[in-house]
């Protein structure tokens, strides 16, 4: 008896005349399904450039299971891609701004559809086609492309933070003469009162080690690397021009950066639009002078630290150890991992425009990322989360309040650590 066939499939192919019915059903079907099958949301977003991988998702769904924003709400490219093949417009759709581009879901996905790429292609096409935006993101937009840097703050006070260093940091258009390093010290350590406070612990570092460093003062901005990812490449472009031009006015042989943003639009991004430099974050830099700097931490911490993998040091630039070796040269500290570390280390929530976005996902997930990320290290037992990243700190000590562990996690640069041991502050 031959295997009857799906009937529905039977009456279409018993009406195409001179056609065998073995073998020919299944044929028909997929053209059948084929035809009826509307790919123009699909289509809107794989013809971007940047964002053709999403077409080659095939919903194995490993990419949901290490997507942060999943872990607090419903999210991952998976469903973003089942989403989008039902017909919902992603322009339009609150889930193209929720999006870390933390890279976690393409570590793991076997056909490497890219969010790094098709979320900031999508954002793009939706701020070009005058799609409604986060308001609090615009506002970062437009005090960014005024003031040059995303707070707002007044470009001529970028670096009145050395006021307070208690030791002279160099300012390039003031030396007047090549150095060795030129240090990018980026716009939070250079404006957010935390940020100010690692920023002088570095300078005090660098100028124990004797290192010939110096920044550019108020000619420095914003890198623009998180502008870009949150979609507004036009503006990050501007921004990239502008610093490139900055750069080649001074003579320097090592570019060092305090953020890992600004790492890798300087070492990842610039060199697309003909700047090309050496750059290492900090903690890169520190760890190659380790010996030296052994010898000046005389001051025991007595702290017990975890260690949080900033995404865009780690796991976008491969960056795991020299956080953790400077943490474990640190006299008295004692360093414990999170159970999600290295290449599956946790998300704080800041990348891809995320650090502007928190009033707007706060809709869309039940905590913050941050906010998860501080339970995380809390569990450890560790007394102070240990970050790398100027996003990081205001972050998690926001984190740390809202989620009712003051008095229970610290948390610190570690140039702040290194500083104290140095026993060097202030």
């Amino acid at each position: 008896m031959p295997k009857e066939e799906p009937k529905v499939i039977e009456k279409e192919v018993a009406e195409v005349e001179g056609i065998e019915l073995r073998g020919q059903w299944n044929r028909i079907f997929e053209q059948r399904v084929i035809t009826d099958y509307d790919t123009s949301t699909l289509d809107e977003i794989t013809s971007v450039p940047g964002g053709e991988s999403l077409g080659q998702c095939y919903q194995c769904g490993k990419c949901v299971g290490v997507c942060p924003v999943d872990i607090v709400g419903d999210y991952g490219p998976a469903k973003i891609h089942r989403k989008v093949v039902r017909g919902i417009d992603l322009l339009t759709d609150p889930d193209l701004w929720l999006c870390t581009t933390c890279m976690n879901c393409l570590r793991v996905c076997p056909k490497e559809v890219d969010m790094i790429q098709i979320m900031p292609a999508a954002r793009e096409k939706a701020i070009n086609e005058g799609q409604p935006i986060p308001a609090e993101l615009q506002k970062v937009f437009e005090a960014t492309d005024r003031y040059g840097n995303p707070l707002g703050e007044n470009p001529r006070k970028r670096a009145d933070w050395v006021k307070g260093a208690g030791i002279p940091v160099p300012i390039m258009a003031q030396i007047k003469r090549p150095v060795e390093v030129l240090w990018y010290v980026g716009s939070y350590p250079s404006y957010h009162p935390r940020g100010i406070d690692a920023a002088r612990a570095l300078a005090r570092i660098f100028h124990a080690l004797e290192v010939d460093f110096a920044i550019l003062g108020v000619e420095e901005k914003e890198d623009g690397d998180s502008i870009r990812l949150a979609g507004e490449k036009g503006l990050a472009e501007k921004l990239t021009e502008e610093n490139i031009k900055t750069f080649g006015k001074y003579k320097f042989n090592r570019l060092v950066v305090f953020g890992p943003h600004e790492y890798n639009a300087f070492k990842n991004e610039y060199p697309k639009y003909g700047g090309t430099y050496n750059v290492s974050h900090y903690t890169q830099f520190l760890v190659d002078h380790l010996d030296r700097l052994k010898n000046l931490m005389k001051k025991p911490l007595n702290l017990t630290v975890t260690y949080h993998d900033p995404c865009y040091l780690s796991r976008h630039n491969g960056e795991y150890e020299a956080p953790r070796q400077l943490l474990r040269a640190i006299p008295g500290v004692t360093l414990i991992e999170m159970p999600r570390n290295r290449e599956n280390g946790y998300c704080c929530g800041g990348g891809g425009g995320g650090m502007w976005l928190d009033s707007f996902s706060r809709d869309y997930t039940r905590m913050r990322l941050s906010d998860r990320r501080v339970i995380e290290a809390v569990e450890t037992g560790a007394g102070v989360l240990g970050i790398c990243c100027p996003y990081e700190v205001s972050r998690f000590e926001d984190a740390v309040k809202a989620t009712s562990n003051d008095g229970r996690l610290v948390v610190r640069d570690i140039a702040e650590m290194i500083d104290e041991a140095m026993a060097v502050t202030n």
